[in-house]
Parts: structure tokens; sequence; C-alpha cells
């Protein structure tokens, strides 16, 4: 079984690369071509505003408590898995980096850097009173907005990055956002070279040549961006590579060696065991449980 890879849909938002429903009309569905519940992936950014309900929700095999007022950050190329045993009711806002992108030429807005790959971060966060009147009230507005007929994009840009300014302030743990043009155009470009190239190189300098740069550089501009070395990123983005393929697969111990690059299985066990503290089997025992 392979992880569904879900994409954004340009068609529905007539190309405008943001879309804001009803968490409700995710269980509510009935032509969805996977379920919701069940770990996918998504090549877009997910905000999830939770109003009312109680549960967890799963992003790359951790989950995290929601209530009332919780909100949960998802990042591309995440997977992730809803819970909607409480029936949970709130807002769901889907968004492109090219969205992102337009943003940014427009206006003042936070990098989304890659911090999930630090073992630190945390998607959920949890509003207080105050933000919970002024969140759930910027989503609306962007709803209405997008609603009318002569709905101007500028408009719902510039809500779109006061909310990000919000949640970035309420986040001082994740401001690795110091980032230049030009180091912005390297993180990038070696994330894209990490995921094309990640099971057949764990080697930091490789990379750093691969975009004519040197290892310090990259170092300095990964410990910017997540508070990561070049190499814990190469590691952590490996180690989440690999843990959606044991859960979902009963793959050999031998078969991820070979993928993944390794002389034999021992070799594979260690090198996950000292990343995780587990060995494969006991990740997959552990997480491979049909709650996920």
């Amino acid at each position: 079984m392979d992880i569904p890879h879900i994409g954004f849909n340009h068609e529905k938002t007539n190309q405008a690369e943001l879309e804001i429903f009803d968490l409700s009309s995710l269980y509510q569905r009935q032509n969805l071509s996977h379920d919701p519940q069940t770990p996918h992936r998504v090549n877009f950014f997910m905000l999830v505003y939770i109003e009312q309900g109680e549960g967890v929700h799963m992003v790359d095999f951790i989950n995290y408590a929601f209530s009332p007022g919780s909100l949960i950050f998802v990042q591309r190329e995440q997977v992730h898995a809803f819970d909607f045993s409480s029936k949970p009711q709130g807002k769901v806002m889907l968004f492109t980096q090219a969205f992102l992108d337009q943003v940014h030429a427009n206006m003042r807005l936070p990098n989304f850097t890659p911090t999930h790959l630090n073992h630190q971060h945390n998607p959920l966060l949890h509003l207080d009173g105050l933000n919970s009147q002024r969140v759930p009230s910027l989503i609306n507005e962007m709803i209405t907005e997008i609603g009318l007929d002569q709905s101007d994009p500028l408009i719902v840009m510039y809500l779109f990055s006061a909310l990000t300014l919000i949640l970035h302030r309420l986040r001082p743990e994740l401001r690795y956002d110091q980032l230049t043009q030009a180091q912005s155009v390297k993180l990038a470009r070696f994330f894209e070279l990490m995921q094309a190239h990640f099971q057949h190189s764990r080697d930091a300098s490789w990379y750093a040549s691969q975009i004519n740069t040197t290892y310090k550089t990259l170092n300095q501009v990964c410990k910017l961006a997540t508070g990561l070395t070049a190499k814990q990123m190469v590691d952590a983005f490996t180690i989440i590579e690999m843990k959606r393929r044991l859960v979902v697969t009963n793959t050999t111990s031998q078969q991820m060696a070979y993928d993944f690059g390794f002389e034999d299985a021992s070799n594979f066990v260690k090198y996950f065991k000292k990343q995780t503290q587990l060995t494969p089997l006991q990740f997959q025992k552990q997480y491979a449980t049909p709650e996920l």
C-alpha cells in the first residue's frame, strides 16, 4: 500500500492557489479519492483551525491532541491524517508555494522554512483568548473577499499576511527566518535536491557541491532556517521518509537497506536506531496501528 499523494486542485480555485473550506465538509463529502483519516501526503501547505471538538491529528506519525482554539500547521510533503471521531468543526486553509511567492512579492511575510525537520518542532498551536477571536475573524474576512464577484486578490493577500504575521509572533521558538533572498534560494534548492536524492546520498557536502556552494555556507543557511546543520537536515528528512515507508508497507530491512543505499541490512538498522532509538521492527509495531 502506498501513501496517497494529494495535489492542490487548481481548477477548483480558479488558479488562485488558495482555498478555504469548512472542516466538516471533509467528512461529509462522498466523492473523495482518499480517506482523510488515513495517512496521506500533501504537496501544499495547510492550516486547520479547530472551533469545536477534540481529538488527535497525526503529523508524520506523531499524534497531537487538539481542542477548541487549536491551530494545526502541516507543511508541504508532510504525511498527516485527520481525526473525525468527535465531528470537529472549524476551517481548513490550503495554499501553495506559488501563492506564498505572490504574497512575498507584494508585502511582508514570514518565511515558511522546513522547521518540521527539527524534532523540537510542534505543528500544534493553542490560541489564547484574544487571538482565538482575531484568527477566525481574519479567516472569515478572507472567505468573504474570495466569495465576492469582484474579489481583489491583493486584499486576500493582505489578510493572509496579517494572519501569518500574528501566528508567527505567537511562536518565537520557530523564528528561523532571517534569510537573505540568496540564502532562501540556496535553501529551496537544497530541499529540492533532498527530495530527489535522499535514497542515494546522505552526504551534506555532496548537496553543497550540487548547488555550487561550500559545506560551511550551506550549514550557515540551514542553521538560520531550521536550527539544524545541513547533515542533521539530511538525516531528519531521510528518517521521515523511512518511517513513512515502514508504516504503510511490509518492506524488509534487507529491502530498505538496498533502497536507501546501505551496504547491508545491519547497517540500515544501526542507522535507523541511532536516529530514532528504535529498530525498524519496533517502529513498525509501534506506529502501524488502525488509528493511523
